[in-house]
């Protein structure tokens, strides 16, 4: 390999590896349950008026290792299970989040 070429690949290493880790971020943060005290979450109640004004019918919200897990039906008639950090009721990707 010509000295140019190694010259070029050693100033993108830093760049690509500042990409790289950008693009990882998201899952190193990944979204987890609340691991606060229940004094500290947020209302069943809450959460229920949100995905009602969202268009979902709520048939039960369930308490799993400080997740809310939801079970609905959205508005074109298809089941939904989600889950959701109880204390900051941010929506998780994993539906089953409660029960890892």
């Amino acid at each position: 390999m010509p000295y140019g070429d190694m010259e070029i690949q050693m100033k993108l290493l830093p760049v690509l590896t500042f990409v790289a880790l950008a693009a990882a971020a998201p899952s190193l943060a990944a979204e987890k349950c609340s691991t606060a005290p229940k004094a500290q979450w947020r209302p069943k109640s809450t959460l229920e008026s949100q995905l009602k004004a969202g268009g979902y019918k709520v048939r039960q919200i369930k308490v799993e290792n400080g997740c809310y897990e939801v079970y609905a039906i959205d508005s074109d008639g298809k089941r939904a299970n989600m889950a959701y950090n109880a204390e900051t009721l941010q929506k998780l990707d994993n539906p089953e989040a409660g029960e890892n």
